[in-house]
């Protein structure tokens, strides 16, 4: 019998989330803090909208220093289109998303609420198990 083991098995689940409101500035010190590259944004009810990455905080904190700009809310430059993974996804599977994107991590959810994140580290500890 083969062994399948899902994404829920190896995800993250102590993940450092963000408010669509909170202040842009706020939110890059959150990402500095805690040295993450990016960070999942989810509404009052834990669904998650859109992502925050250092990418779009260059972007912002670039215009910050050179143009002066006050800023505004995570909601007016984090990534909308966001590819998740269902968190009983086949670990497999996943690994073959990764190999052909260029993520590092995918959010992970359960009926559009986050519950984790995956990151290629996490597969490959799991395809390590399956050996």
């Amino acid at each position: 019998m083969i062994q399948t083991l899902s994404t829920r098995d190896y995800m993250t689940t102590d993940v450092i989330t963000i408010a669509p409101g909170t202040n842009i500035h706020a939110a890059i010190r959150v990402l500095v803090d805690n040295r993450i590259s990016s960070t999942p944004v989810v509404d009052d009810n834990g669904n998650l909208i859109g992502i925050l990455t250092t990418r779009d905080c260059l972007n912002v904190a670039f215009s910050a220093s050179y143009h002066k700009d006050r800023g505004g809310r995570v909601t007016d430059y984090m990534s909308k289109n966001v590819e998740t993974i269902d968190a009983g996804s086949d670990i497999v599977e996943v690994a073959d998303l990764f190999l052909k994107s260029h993520y590092r991590r995918f959010p992970v959810t359960e009926d559009s609420r986050l519950v984790g994140l995956i990151s290629r580290y996490d597969v490959l500890r799991a395809l390590a198990d399956l050996w």
